[in-house]
């Protein structure tokens, strides 16, 4: 799908979250979450709009999977993954955020992924779906040590998929 990419932060076995809450703070990885997707579409399931602390992300279209239709300012529900993508342009740039359910709808779709990897392990009940990193190519690599806002030493990444 052109103009739709991954964004994630994953541990080193792939964990994503726990008990509807991210498994770390980390400053710079937060910092790059928005200067990346923001002017940009989120698509993201409801479990992870409900863990958003303020509620809508600013400055970007707000877009949840979901059967339960709200009225909330700045957010669009749709009830399934066709319906979702049947109302969205495809000249917008969109970054698919979470949950797992969704990583795993469109991880075979999308030709990039900016992944910051924590170099910790954790205990989770959230995970990354399993994908093979030789089905990638590397264009952007970024090692930042642990620092004062940041509790991990974390690594970021931009993906391309590799062509066939």
């Amino acid at each position: 799908m052109k103009n739709w990419a991954i964004i994630v932060a994953i541990g080193e076995n792939n964990e994503i979250g726990k008990d509807n809450d991210l498994l770390w703070r980390i400053s710079a990885d937060m910092k790059r979450f928005k200067s990346i997707t923001t002017g940009h579409t989120l698509v993201m399931g409801r479990k992870t709009f409900d863990s958003l602390p303020k509620g809508a992300l600013p400055n970007r279209r707000n877009v949840v999977l979901s059967h339960q239709n709200k009225e909330l300012e700045n957010v669009e529900f749709y009830p399934s993954v066709p319906s979702l993508i049947e109302n969205i342009d495809q000249k917008e740039q969109v970054f698919v955020i979470g949950g797992a359910s969704l990583y795993q709808a469109f991880i075979d779709k999308v030709d990039v992924m900016y992944i910051t990897k924590v170099h910790a392990s954790f205990s989770a009940d959230v995970f990354f779906p399993d994908f093979d990193w030789e089905d990638w190519e590397v264009f952007y690599e970024e090692f930042l040590p642990k620092g004062d806002r940041d509790e991990f030493p974390h690594t970021f990444y931009q993906l391309k998929r590799k062509k066939n």
